[in-house]
């Protein structure tokens, strides 16, 4: 895995955000037709599209979190039930596109910023890779994705390495991985290596989405 393709899909401007509705679900999209994140606007809090579910697969392996981090908001599902599913836990979301924060805030009910809950306009890597996040955080959920939906923005050795050092002893990071001919296998060695091996995909669900499960050797 090179690290050029860790960077590769970086945005240069910020992706146009529109929204659309039907049969009562709220979608958000990044001015394509590719979905980006979705919400039942009578349960805005559940989580409705099945790889969100997927991307809870930690909560088999830490029962208490004290720091849960998304990187990429997207319609902030994660996020909401994060919050609101454990209550003595910090809630930190990482998003580039301002305009993804005030839409989910504004059409995704995203609660306003409180003593648990962050929510962080910067770029994931530099976030996810600045020294303060050594070791500091028990569950990382990773959703990066543009426009173009094809393939993660930041998908390397390098970058998931950055991920494994920001985890605390135990902690796990689930991974979204989904794309027109984006290379699974690659995505799946490049997790491998920056977690020496301590990494599962789970079944691919019907769009297409497969998630990987990694998790930094306790000490």
């Amino acid at each position: 895995m090179s690290p050029a393709r860790s960077r590769s899909h970086a945005a240069t401007e910020y992706d146009p955000v529109t929204i659309s509705e039907s049969e009562g679900i709220r979608y958000l999209h990044f001015g394509s037709e590719w979905v980006q994140g979705a919400m039942r606007i009578r349960r805005p809090f559940d989580l409705e599209i099945d790889y969100t579910r997927d991307m809870m697969a930690w909560e088999g392996f830490i029962e208490a979190p004290e720091h849960i981090v998304q990187l990429g908001l997207g319609a902030a599902s994660l996020t909401k039930y994060c919050w609101r599913q454990y209550p003595k836990a910090r809630i930190t979301a990482v998003e580039l596109n301002p305009q993804v924060i005030a839409c989910a805030r504004q059409f995704f009910k995203l609660p306003a910023d409180d003593d648990r809950l962050s929510v962080v306009q910067a770029d994931a890597w530099e976030w996810i890779a600045h020294p303060r996040r050594k070791a500091s955080i028990d569950a990382l959920q990773v959703d990066l994705y543009d426009a173009t939906a094809s393939g993660p923005v930041y998908d390397g050795e390098d970058f998931y390495a950055a991920c494994r050092k920001a985890l605390a002893p135990g902690g796990v990071m689930t991974v979204n991985v989904f794309g027109r001919g984006w290379g699974f296998e690659d995505s799946f060695a490049a997790v491998f290596a920056a977690f020496s091996g301590r990494c599962e995909a789970l079944d691919p669900v019907d769009a297409g989405n497969r998630i990987i499960v990694a998790q930094k050797l306790p000490a």
